[in-house]
């Protein structure tokens, strides 16, 4: 017996973002499958915040589908918040939409149409559905999956196929209750669970472009406030380049320059986070990643003792631009 009220839980969380949610909104009164919740929660914001409650209480009196506003006294980080979300969700399939992002209006049938034709008998070792995204000017994020239609993983999507660019599907909310993301003082880097999930779950990807994923004026990333706030980011990528070597080596055949990549990472965002060399050693637990490391351990260096430099130029530069606490690269979540 299914356990769940409706198809889907539609999920965002919003930090200082009233202005742009009303993309969410409209896109799923627009959807053509209506058997779907919209869980909101404001995760800590520290501005606007009447103004969104306001509009989340007007469309409540609109909307033909069910919405739950969840108000958070401060912010726990995105993973957090996501958290919440599963725990709170009623729907069988979980859709993180970001609060700055809209969808196509058959996005959910799409979404639900795929997953039908997965067969009953295999459908438990399944995680999800995933598609593509554009940015609002209609131009494709990243490349296309191999096929229209192919069952993988996130790591052979990612090493063997050299998929990239931004991604946007569905997971089972049973699956996501499995692997929650850990209890992390600030920013938790959300691949580290995918990954998790990949190893034991497989994915259908398909090509249709289903999200539009809005970017920035001054793209996603901003370089100067990024170097100063890296002190903060440098727990969760030294993470994440740790579980890259530890967990994924094995595909390193098919994308060596990854492997090298994060190696070099590993040691540059572990001295960040003040993480020494013996330890940073300590934590990879096969010995081919150790190998790596040792041999990727000068440029990691180098590439640390750079951040160093530029964060001292950065800091010294009283016309730098200030840290932009709502960049588009890390969705809803504070500044690091």
């Amino acid at each position: 017996m299914n356990q769940y009220k409706y198809g889907f839980t539609v999920f965002t969380s919003v930090y200082n973002r009233a202005n742009t949610l009303h993309r969410v909104f409209d896109s799923l009164m627009m959807q053509t499958f209506r058997d779907f919740e919209w869980i909101v929660i404001d995760n800590g914001s520290t501005k606007n915040c009447e103004e969104l409650k306001a509009l989340v209480e007007e469309w409540k009196n609109r909307a033909d589908f069910p919405i739950r506003f969840i108000l958070l006294k401060k912010n726990i980080g995105w993973h957090g918040a996501f958290n919440h979300g599963v725990e709170k969700a009623q729907g069988e399939l979980f859709f993180n939409m970001d609060s700055d992002d809209s969808c196509k209006p058959n996005a959910l049938e799409r979404f639900k149409s795929h997953w039908t034709l997965i067969p009953d008998n295999i459908k438990e070792q399944y995680s999800g559905v995933t598609g593509l995204c554009c940015d609002q000017a209609g131009n494709s994020i990243g490349n296309r999956f191999p096929k229209d239609s192919i069952d993988s993983n996130a790591l052979e999507i990612k090493y063997k196929y050299h998929v990239s660019g931004e991604k946007k599907g569905v997971i089972k909310t049973d699956i996501l209750k499995q692997f929650p993301f850990p209890d992390f003082e600030g920013n938790f880097e959300t691949d580290i669970i995918w990954r998790k999930i990949s190893h034991k779950y497989k994915t259908r990807y398909i090509n249709e472009t289903l999200v539009t994923w809005y970017i920035n004026e001054e793209g996603r990333t901003d370089q100067l406030s990024f170097h100063s706030r890296k002190k903060q980011a440098a727990p969760g990528l030294s993470m994440a380049h740790k579980e890259v070597l530890n967990s994924d080596i094995s595909w390193f055949l098919y994308a060596p320059k990854e492997f090298f990549r994060s190696s070099i990472h590993y040691t540059r965002f572990s001295l960040h986070a003040d993480i020494n060399l013996i330890k940073q050693l300590n934590n990879l637990t096969n010995v081919f990643a150790k190998i790596l490391w040792l041999g990727m351990l000068p440029a990691g260096i180098f590439v640390f003792l750079k951040d160093k430099h530029k964060i001292f130029n950065f800091h010294g530069d009283k016309t730098a631009v200030k840290p932009d606490t709502e960049n588009k690269h890390h969705g809803d979540r504070p500044a690091l």
